[in-house]
């Protein structure tokens, strides 16, 4: 696999997690008001309780469990065609975002065969056996997130910088911030009942909350997509917590993705592989 091809999965997994937003700089909560009134029912989504009100007790919760299982999709158009990014395995974002997840390309070349991979504080270690079946007794293939960072066209801090502070409540402080947030109904997510939340969230308010050097390679990437803005639908339980999150870009090479949440709370194994069954990848 390529360095670029590589900076790209590492990247898309991120993203999958918490969105553009995941590269908030200040950590507080979305300041956004108002949006819309649509009807929320059942559990703690009343109709007396806004939907803003709603959604931030819901970041508040969701931030908090501090570790979920994560299983999702990112459809991706390119020059080379359509790419398929599928993400499965725990999140942990107690110190900055960790992980230990498999992730699979296919299209564009990519050999649609899940990688593990698991995510540490600065590099991102990946089971390169699959998909290249003679590394031999050294499976493992560790990438710094400075050279990933570099690989994708940004300084070198790009990684850090979306990691510290990428979590599953990211898109919920993003549809507060959008002022568009309205009520959908109640759906079934997995067997949960859950109020759906929708809203669009312009490409000034997604550059807007990003650090520099993201803003920087993030603004080169809409331009280039022709994307003006961003519809993003979040779904949320009776335990203010999110399940479901689904976000979609148009313009020249549209994009959409599909995350669902589940077992917040549970231990997730962010362990990296033993020395003897590592290689340094050149350059990293």
């Amino acid at each position: 696999m390529r360095s670029t091809r590589i900076a790209a999965a590492v990247a898309g997994a991120v993203m999958l997690v918490g969105s553009l937003s995941a590269c908030n700089d200040d950590g507080g909560k979305a300041a956004g008001s108002g949006g819309g009134s649509g009807d929320a029912a059942g559990g703690k989504q009343e109709s007396a309780q806004s939907p803003v009100d709603a959604l931030k007790a819901a970041q508040e919760a969701t931030a908090g469990k501090k570790t979920a299982q994560i299983d999702g999709t990112t459809l991706t158009t390119t020059p080379r065609g359509r790419i398929t990014q599928s993400t499965k395995g725990g999140l942990d974002w107690t110190h900055g975002m960790q992980m230990n997840v498999a992730n699979t390309m296919s299209g564009g070349g990519s050999p649609g065969k899940p990688v593990k991979s698991i995510y540490t504080k600065d590099a991102v270690y990946m089971n390169m056996s699959a998909v290249m079946p003679g590394v031999g007794g050294k499976p493992w293939m560790k990438y710094s997130y400075e050279a990933l960072s570099k690989g994708l066209g940004g300084s070198g801090t790009f990684f850090q910088d979306v990691l510290r502070n990428a979590d599953p409540s990211q898109p919920i402080e993003l549809l507060i911030a959008s002022g568009t947030a309205k009520a959908v109904g109640t759906e079934n997510v997995n067997g949960v009942r859950a109020t759906h939340y929708t809203g669009t969230v312009t490409m000034d308010q997604l550059s807007g909350k990003a650090g520099k050097s993201v803003r920087d390679l993030v603004q080169k990437q809409l331009a280039k997509g022709g994307a003006k803005s961003e519809q993003l639908d979040v779904w949320i339980d009776d335990h203010d917590l999110l399940v479901k999150k689904v976000e979609k870009l148009g313009g020249k090479q549209p994009s959409s993705s599909t995350a669902l949440f589940s077992d917040y709370g549970s231990k997730v194994d962010l362990t990296p592989p033993p020395a003897g069954q590592t290689s340094t990848a050149p350059g990293a």
